[in-house]
């Protein structure tokens, strides 16, 4: 990946990280009303909001949960934000959800309520693992190992000890195993034919 490109990749995902972030304050400043009015909940979906597809991710527990979201979205943009143009990470980003909400949908029908980041912020931070890993870079395989290890922990042992503490409320950790599906799905077609992808100017 040239060096100004990738600079230039990281700079625009630090924006739109930016502009997550304001989303999510500006949503938890509502309080309590404007989550339970944006929250997955599968009640309702089935009734027809179908927008809580999408706002259920960027609503949160309370604003220790929305923090601790974005110091992960963070270092995602400080780990992998050069991997990719704006518009692939968007991409990547709209599959993970999608891959969380069907995964919960289909997989998971006991699953009525979910707020939160964290399933995508799995999406993006495998994402751009994947492309670094296909570059050979070793901290890229190293990380991959280790988030891998931990989303198998999770699912076989449950969240780490002190993380429901920390959020404030249940971890669902299946969406971290949907949303890291789902990264690792967009990032096969964001670079599917295009090795280079890192690279592009769009």
């Amino acid at each position: 990946m040239g060096l100004n490109q990738g600079h230039k990749n990281r700079r625009n995902f630090w924006r739109l990280s930016a502009f997550i972030a304001l989303v999510g304050v500006v949503l938890a400043s509502g309080g309590i009303a404007v989550r339970n009015d944006l929250a997955w909940d599968r009640d309702v979906i089935a009734a027809g909001e179908l927008w809580r597809l999408l706002s259920g991710h960027f609503v949160h527990l309370g604003w220790s949960h929305l923090l601790l979201n974005l110091a992960g979205l963070a270092l995602v943009a400080w780990l992998v934000g050069g991997r990719f143009s704006w518009r692939r990470w968007l991409l990547i980003g709209a599959i993970s959800v999608a891959a969380i909400d069907i995964g919960f949908w289909f997989l998971y029908p006991n699953l009525g309520w979910y707020v939160g980041l964290s399933g995508m912020l799995y999406g993006l931070l495998i994402a751009g693992l994947l492309a670094g890993v296909l570059q050979r870079d070793r901290e890229a395989i190293i990380l991959s190992v280790f988030i891998v290890a931990k989303i198998a922990w999770e699912q076989l042992m449950g969240p780490l000890p002190g993380s429901e503490s920390t959020t404030g409320g249940r971890v669902i950790v299946e969406a971290h195993l949907y949303g890291a599906l789902g990264g690792l799905l967009g990032a096969a077609l964001s670079l599917y034919n295009a090795p280079q992808s890192a690279t592009d100017p769009k």
